[in-house]
């Protein structure tokens, strides 16, 4: 199956009305499993940082294992569940509308998670930084570069990075399993 290139495009301004957009029907479709609010997470949710334009957001649940019973309305409402994910040990994991055209990411992870705590870590760290956000652009935009053909290789090169960010303030970033390449 096609997958999409990596680019890095500047921050568009529209990036937090596209997380809107679905916002509420993913907040709709998950509130029987959700254990707080559906979340901007990525890098298009940092004011201006550079980004593949493609909106993350984190629904974080009571129970992942209750939440897999999400799935096929997830499906049913247009998102594309990747069940060979290596981290589904964690998360369910979801695009939209398919891989070769990426919109949206949705990361259904359980609230209490060091998955979950460390995204949005990662996230609030960047938006209160702007050296740590321009090192990371500069990344960004190296490795894609390097790794535009392979969005897994990408992903993978950047989690030194992101680890090193996490322990600096005070968190031990969880194991991430690599995605293949």
């Amino acid at each position: 199956m096609a997958d999409q290139l990596v680019q890095i495009v500047e921050y568009d301004p529209a990036w937090p009305d596209r997380f809107a957009e679905q916002h509420g029907q993913v907040t709709a479709v998950l509130g029987p499993w959700l254990a707080g609010p559906v979340e901007h997470v990525g890098s298009t949710s940092v004011p201006g940082l550079p980004a593949k334009p493609v909106i993350d957001m984190l629904a974080p649940v009571r129970s992942l294992a209750a939440a897999q019973e999400s799935v096929p309305a997830l499906e049913a409402d247009g998102w594309w569940f990747w069940p060979e994910d290596p981290g589904r040990h964690y998360r369910l994991w979801f695009l939209r509308p398919r891989p070769d055209a990426r919109t949206h990411h949705l990361h259904v992870i359980e609230h209490d998670d060091r998955h979950a705590t460390a995204v949005l870590a990662f996230r609030d760290l960047l938006r209160a930084d702007p050296t740590l956000c321009r090192d990371y652009a500069w990344l960004k935009h190296d490795l894609a570069r390097r790794h535009g053909d392979n969005r897994n290789a990408y992903t993978n090169a950047k989690s030194d990075f992101v680890g090193r960010v996490l322990r600096g303030a005070g968190i031990e970033p969880p194991v991430r399993d690599r995605l293949p390449e």
